[in-house]
């Protein structure tokens, strides 16, 4: 699985978000919530949508377990916030340098797609975790979290390594 790069600049999402953990994971919960109400945003950009942790900035990924609290948003994409529905907010993604992984299959075989990332291909890339948002889009080929033929692009901020 190779990811390619990509320079991303800021991408403005509206959507919902809540503080939760792997342990607690209300994930399910908040986008049921969302996508009962995801046509209420009126300026929405045909970009899928948006999955996205905000993770805390002294977390060093060594430390990092189920039971680490983290924000989580069911988001897309917008041109403008001019008009942000009720009981949602907005949220600035971060520019920068993103590898891109595509993960196939249900979100039950996630954590085989993470552990790659994070276990193998990382620590042996050119490039470091940066502290950015990490977070995946559903689109046109995402067929919901149990189908085996579900295919969500993995973004994951880097930053180059310094040389030694």
């Amino acid at each position: 699985m190779k990811p390619r790069i990509e320079e991303i600049t800021a991408k403005k999402l509206i959507g919902m978000r809540i503080k939760t953990s792997l342990a607690e994971n209300k994930t399910a919960h908040l986008w049921q919530k969302f996508m009962s109400r995801k046509d209420e945003i009126n300026s929405q950009k045909n970009s899928g949508y948006f999955s996205v942790q905000i993770f805390p900035e002294d977390l060093s990924f060594k430390d990092f377990d189920d039971k680490v609290i983290f924000e989580k948003w069911a988001a897309v994409e917008v041109k403008d916030v001019d008009k942000i529905p009720e009981d949602m907010e907005t949220h600035t993604l971060s520019a920068g340098k993103y590898a891109v992984f595509v993960h196939h299959g249900p979100v039950s075989a996630f954590g085989e797609t993470l552990n790659y990332i994070f276990g193998i291909w990382l620590p042996n890339s050119d490039y470091l975790l940066d502290n950015r948002e990490h977070f995946e889009i559903m689109g046109e080929k995402y067929f919901g979290p149990t189908h085996p033929d579900s295919e969500e692009e993995v973004w994951i901020p880097i930053k180059d390594k310094l040389p030694e």
